[in-house]
């Protein structure tokens, strides 16, 4: 989050994309091990959450990454364009779009975590 660098809380980075862990990941990972926890691993519902999370993830550190990264750079080359270019005064495109791997697996555990604690605490 921007509290630390910045020294004020920036709503739009907690609610927003990108970032350590991945919330994505975090929440249907949590989904995929109640369903787990709850009806077991046999059955459909399962099979149905485990998919859904397997692609959410998947998005989130491959496609979604990479267009942050297009993002970034596009906004670079913009920012070189002389102040007279046309596109010179385009705002911004947002570049935290995905995760790292890291941030994905760091929200898959701590969704594991936070569906193990709910079902412990029930």
């Amino acid at each position: 989050m921007c509290r630390f660098k910045e020294k004020r809380w920036d709503t739009r980075r907690m609610l927003g994309s990108g970032g350590m862990p991945s919330s994505h990941s975090a929440t249907v990972t949590a989904l995929a091990v109640a369903i787990g926890l709850q009806e077991g691993t046999g059955g459909s519902a399962f099979a149905l959450a485990v998919v859904l999370a397997c692609v959410v993830m998947y998005d989130a550190s491959g496609v979604r990454l990479h267009a942050g990264r297009q993002a970034e750079l596009l906004n670079q080359i913009v920012c070189e364009l002389p102040p007279e270019h046309p596109v010179s005064s385009v705002r911004p495109l947002r570049d935290s779009l995905g995760h790292t791997p890291l941030q994905v697996v760091a929200g898959a555990v701590l969704g594991c975590l936070v569906a193990y604690l709910m079902k412990s605490s029930s």
